[in-house]
Order: C-alpha cells, then structure tokens, then sequence
C-alpha cells in the first residue's frame, strides 16, 4: 500500500440498528488497518428497498442527497459496508447519467448533485485497494483451524453494469480475504443465492425456505460458520434461525458472523470492539474451539 487510504462512510440505516455489530467491527478494523473513514455529517437513509419500487426520481434523490453531501466534503470516494445501500447509490449515479433524469433528481434537492462520486463496498476497498496480500501481512492470529461458507448474497455484485465489482456468478473477493485471514474457504455452491431478503417481514415461508437451503449447504460442507457481508443476509440467517428450524423440522446451530468480525480476530483486536456478543447464534465457543485445533501437517 503506497498511500492512505481515506474515504467518505456511509453506514446505512441498518448499521445504526439492526447490524450496529457490523459498523463497530468495520470501523475497529478500518482504523487497525490505517484507512480513515469520514463520517458524512446530516446523512440519510438511501431509501432501502421499498423507495425504487414506487418511484425512481424520489429514489434516486433519497440517495443523491447523501452523494451531494460527499460532493460538498470534496471526497471523491465513498464507501459502505452495506450492499443495498451501494446498490441504491450506484444506481442512483448510473441513472444520473443521464442528463434529464440528473435534472429531474437535482430539482428534489436543496443542493444539486454533479455525479462526481464514486461509490464502494468496504470489501471492495479492502481487495482492490489494500489487496489480499497486505492484509495477510497484518494478520498476528491466524484462523487456520476455521472452516468458513463465504456468503455473498444476490446483490453484492449485481446487476454488473451497475456494480462493476467481481464476478456476478462466482465472485471471489471475499474468499480472498478470508483465505487471507489464514482460515480454510469451503466452495460453497450457493455463495450468490438469494436468503429471502425482505420477505423475512411479509413471507416467513420464503425465508424459512430459502435461508434453510443455504444453512443446509453450508452445514452440509462441514462449515464451522458462515460469513456475511450483507446485514439483511447476517439477520435472515442469524436472527430467523430458529423460527427457520421450526418451519422445516431442522436443527442448524450455525454461527453467521459478519467478515470484519472475523478480519478483527485476525488482526488481534478484542472480542468487544468487534460486537459478538450481539449475534443470536453465539459465536464464541465455536471459533475458540476451530482456532485451538493443531494445525493439519502439510501432507494431510
């Protein structure tokens, strides 16, 4: 890494909610690695998934608000750990492209936006800008003995004219990292398949249905957990584990943990700047049972 990495944050609704887990542990692990993250001052919700549904102007202006913001702080790069946020300010930018749909958004808002932003997931920054390699280096508790599921989730990188980020059908970036991290990267079959999203409010059944498939699998590789980078994926699995249990009669103990939680054991930070304590699935007994195994002889 040749110069600082310093970018605009976005956390997103859920960072501040649902998933505080997941922005504490980003930022412990930013600050561990010497990326500054600058928090937007006045920022708001993108608009999530309800907003595009119902009008994509307003949609997009939710999220241009928050990169005129950026624009004003003179940042050039934004990031966020969260793939729906991304998705919704990517598109925001890939719409406003266009010059009447840019005129239509700017006349929503007390400031215009002159689509000068580029926007990120943590991930992203974390492969392409730091690089595997970097951070293998900073690694002081390798994860050797643990048996990870990478899961992706279906937007991390999609749709790739918008995303322009990895593999759309088998991405790999977060397998790199983890592989970084020295734990084992299982192949799992289903790392882009949808968990049920926001059904998980409307339509229990899909949920139960569709995250069960995925529990099944990753236990199913012989998975010690599964690693998230999507908050609404992180609940569906973590959150609904149990009531997914009841619908369809299994027994699933599988810890669903966010990467940077992971990255922040690596790089020996403590256990409470990284937010275990806050999953459903308790984490803790597992990793520390994986991470005590010998190590395997080369030949085996």
């Amino acid at each position: 890494m040749s110069q600082a990495l310093s970018y605009a944050y976005y956390p997103g609704c859920s960072g501040m909610g649902t998933s505080k887990e997941y922005d504490q542990s980003t930022r412990a692990v930013c600050k561990a690695l010497g990326i500054t993250l600058i928090d937007i001052e006045d920022w708001s919700c993108c608009g999530s998934t309800p907003a595009h549904t119902v009008d994509h102007v307003l949609s997009a202006a939710l999220s241009a608000r928050n990169l005129a913001k950026i624009e004003s702080m003179g940042q050039k790069t934004a990031v966020t750990p969260c793939p729906s946020c991304l998705t919704n300010l990517r598109t925001a930018s890939h719409r406003m492209a266009k010059e009447a749909f840019k005129e239509k958004v700017n006349a929503l808002l007390d400031a215009p936006y002159d689509n000068t932003v580029d926007t990120k997931s943590v991930l992203q920054v974390l492969v392409e800008d730091l690089g595997a390699e970097e951070l293998a280096k900073r690694v002081v508790k390798p994860l050797s003995g643990l048996k990870v599921a990478p899961y992706y989730g279906c937007i991390m990188n999609r749709p790739p004219e918008v995303m322009e980020f990895d593999d759309p059908e088998n991405p790999m970036a977060l397998d790199d990292i983890l592989a970084a991290l020295g734990a084992e990267v299982l192949p799992f079959p289903l790392k882009v398949e949808c968990c049920g999203a926001s059904y998980g409010v409307a339509r229990k059944d899909i949920v139960a249905k569709l995250s069960g498939k995925l529990l099944g699998a990753a236990a199913g590789l012989g998975a010690d957990v599964i690693v998230a980078a999507c908050p609404l994926c992180q609940m569906n699995l973590d959150l609904r584990q149990e009531q997914i249990n009841q619908a369809n009669g299994t027994h699933y103990h599988m810890p669903v943990l966010y990467y940077t939680q992971l990255m922040g054991l690596a790089l020996g930070l403590p256990e409470r700047q990284l937010g275990l304590d806050k999953l459903c699935v308790d984490p803790r007994a597992i990793l520390r049972a994986a991470l005590n195994k010998p190590a395997k002889a080369a030949n085996d």
